[in-house]
């Protein structure tokens, strides 16, 4: 095993991880803030990548469909916040998983309906075509350091928003008290519509990007949101900073599991059946990871504060 191949599969267990936490990111404030199990959560990413391809497609630009995920995303979070869930704030989490469940099944049939069954295709951006040398003489998709780069960038501006900004005060605010903050004149209904928003452009944005390194298909988001809850499992339900850390150690883990445990017992047994039981294995490893963290620390690594 050479060198340039393990930081390739470090790289990839990176790139990974911050796509994972543009999906936890809103995922774990909007429970953080409105205490709100959203299943729809998948769909909302779905619709981001399907905005960029459609619109990449009839302009010739990535960056515009790039852009008009977010705006796709945002508005179909809204719309869904204001119509839906705003009806399941005072209800119990069992209402709001088969209500945000019954929405996974329209987005599903609805973009279905709207962009057919077949699977879109993102070309990468001319600008970000290529690969980087790799220490060890490899190379790396330089589309996929980009990913890397815009994951940073947004934990970054995350933590700024949160921390320095009156929205995040309020935000922070709501958290912990959304009945004082109400009662100080802040309009509680327009900061959740702008925190769910929030959350439904980051999952838009994570499907623009992933879209074009795989297809864009129809219940692309389900195995994404899965992922997503175990990070924030992991992390610490209403933390940004958990959710970071959590989608990290999940995308490392998941992607030097699937590398390092065929190879692994290789050593031990016949390579066709190492391949197996490693896969196996390795799917099931963030799982014993999540498992292992809540047997020590039951409400995540960094749990948010009450």
């Amino acid at each position: 095993m050479s060198i340039a191949l393990l930081i390739e599969q470090l790289l990839n267990g990176l790139q990974l991880g911050v796509m994972l936490f543009l999906m936890a990111a809103g995922l774990t404030l909007i429970f953080g803030v409105m205490g709100l199990i959203n299943l729809a959560h998948g769909s909302l990413y779905m619709v981001g990548a399907f905005a960029c391809a459609t619109v990449a497609a009839a302009t010739g630009s990535f960056w515009i469909g790039l852009v008009a995920s977010l705006i796709a995303a945002a508005a179909a979070g809204a719309v869904m916040e204001i119509v839906v869930i705003r009806r399941l704030y005072e209800r119990d989490h069992l209402d709001q998983v088969l209500a945000t469940f019954a929405l996974i099944l329209i987005f599903s049939e609805g973009t279905r309906w709207l962009s057919g069954s077949f699977p879109l295709y993102l070309d990468i951006p001319p600008l970000l075509q290529g690969a980087v040398p790799l220490p060890g003489g490899g190379q790396y998709q330089l589309y996929r350091l980009a990913i890397i780069g815009v994951g940073i960038a947004v934990a970054v501006g995350l933590y700024l928003l949160i921390s320095r900004t009156r929205l995040g005060m309020r935000i922070r605010a709501g958290e912990s008290d959304r009945e004082m903050i109400a009662a100080l004149g802040v309009d509680i209904r327009a900061l959740y519509t702008v925190v769910f928003a929030l959350g439904a452009a980051l999952a838009g944005l994570a499907g623009a990007l992933v879209g074009a390194l795989q297809s864009v298909q129809v219940g692309m988001g389900e195995p994404a949101l899965i992922l997503a809850f175990v990070v924030i499992v992991i992390g610490g339900i209403g933390s940004i900073k958990g959710a970071l850390f959590g989608a990290i150690l999940v995308g490392l883990v998941d992607t030097m599991g699937r590398f390092l445990l065929p190879k692994a017992l290789a050593l031990m047994m016949p390579t066709a059946q190492a391949g197996l039981i490693g896969a196996s294995l390795a799917s099931m490893l963030i799982y014993i990871v999540m498992a292992l963290i809540l047997a020590f620390r039951p409400s995540g690594l960094f749990a948010a504060q009450s």
